[in-house]
């Protein structure tokens, strides 16, 4: 079993910057494939950043030149710092890891960015 935790998230300005914190823990044996995903109110979860398990990193065009995905891999945590924040960024953030052939979610964490 794996347990996400994230952190972070909050109410901000545009133009502002958020990092949001992704924590795993339990049946970890390697370095695993993680990533966040966002859902805003009416539409459906989307993909944001993942960073394999190599570090290789793969963003939505969306947020390419102001998101950056990054990974602490002794601490099984993946962080996103969300520069340049638009209105379009809201929406509940959650992070998931491939472990033990399974995919595990956190609770996710809300983000609001205020025009």
């Amino acid at each position: 079993q794996v347990q996400l935790v994230e952190s972070g998230g909050g109410l901000v300005q545009a133009g502002g910057s958020l990092r949001l914190s992704c924590a795993a823990s339990g049946t970890i044996f390697s370095i695993n494939p993680m990533g966040w995903y966002r859902q805003a109110p009416g539409k459906e979860r989307e993909r944001v950043a993942t960073i394999s398990s190599s570090g290789s990193t793969n963003l939505a065009d969306s947020v390419k030149g102001r998101f950056t995905i990054s990974r602490d891999s002794m601490k099984n945590t993946v962080y996103l710092q969300m520069n340049g924040l638009k209105p379009e960024d809201t929406g509940v953030y959650y992070c998931n890891i491939l472990a033990t052939g399974r995919l595990y979610w956190g609770q996710g964490t809300q983000v609001t960015v205020s025009s």
